[in-house]
């Protein structure tokens, strides 16, 4: 089997022509270099060089041939040391990463991101929107490396998790919703309202905290509409359908006919998760989490 020192030694006679020179580019004996020129020939079973006493070596059509591939195989060889060497540093690899969407109309997604690009550009970043129970899922088979996650209670053994961002509760409602002439609410303006719940099919969710902000103000709250995202929801407000109680950064997701209440007698927060393997074997991931960890953002 062909070796690197065969090639590099066969590239630089070819290169130069000359032995003697070969061996002063490559800083060994000439005789080294001859060594592994005579055994790459019997290896190969061809001259590869036309040798003479009183002209300079000349390539064969098999050196010429074999030079063409050498060059392109030590280039390879190079690029795999190389990226073998930034893989084990955190500075190669590949990272697959599930997000909830209020990571991105947070900004705590670009945030990361831009954060951990300078230093790890060939670090090949797979970004994919996923809802929470399903990262988690996700995080233990291995689909996903790392996740962004609406905060729970517990988490699957070997889920490690740091929260990294927080932001207050506002109420979306229809543009001609009586209650849109208030600039503010309190919790009790929302007595006998019919509410949307974004739950994702949970059993913790957005449905707790609507439980919790009726007992601020005594009512009972069922939700009479149960659906699986922000948007979904935003838009069976803004038809009229009822209210939904969301994460501020939700404004971004403006649509028409829908506007934004703050509740000025409920002041619980919402917050998103840093969820990733306590047993991580790849040093890009671990790379990732340490700088997505530092990212955590101060309460909106």
């Amino acid at each position: 089997m062909l070796t690197y020192r065969q090639l590099e030694h066969f590239v630089a006679v070819a290169q130069e022509l000359h032995f003697s020179r070969a061996a002063d580019r490559l800083g060994i004996a000439q005789s080294a270099v001859s060594v592994q020129i005579q055994q790459l020939e019997r290896e190969l079973g061809v001259r590869l060089l036309q040798r003479h006493k009183r002209a300079p070596i000349t390539l064969t059509d098999a050196g010429e041939l074999l030079y063409a591939e050498a060059v392109a195989a030590l280039r390879h060889m190079e690029r795999a040391q190389q990226v073998g060497l930034l893989a084990a540093q955190g500075l190669g690899g590949h990272v697959r990463l599930g997000y909830v969407a209020s990571a991105v109309t947070s900004g705590l997604l670009t945030r990361m991101l831009g954060h951990f690009r300078p230093g790890h550009e060939q670090v090949h970043m797979q970004v994919i929107a996923m809802e929470t129970p399903r990262q988690l899922q996700a995080l233990e088979s291995g689909e996903i490396d790392v996740g962004l996650v609406r905060t729970r209670r517990r988490y699957p053994d070997g889920v490690e998790t740091a929260v990294v961002h927080s932001e207050p509760l506002i109420v979306a409602m229809s543009e001609n919703h009586p209650l849109a002439r208030k600039p503010s609410l309190k919790a009790a303006d929302l007595g006998n309202q019919t509410f949307i719940a974004p739950q994702f099919n949970e059993t913790e969710g957005f449905a707790e905290v609507l439980a919790r902000l009726a007992a601020v103000a005594g009512f009972s709250a069922t939700a009479t509409y149960r659906v699986n995202d922000f948007i979904t929801a935003t838009s069976l407000a803004a038809a009229g359908y009822g209210i939904v109680v969301l994460p501020e950064s939700s404004r971004l997701f403006s649509q028409p006919g829908v506007t934004f209440r703050p509740v000025s007698d409920f002041r619980e927060t919402v917050s998103l998760a840093l969820a990733y393997r306590r047993r991580e074997g790849s040093p890009a991931v671990r790379a990732f989490v340490t700088v997505a960890r530092q990212c955590d953002s101060t309460t909106m």
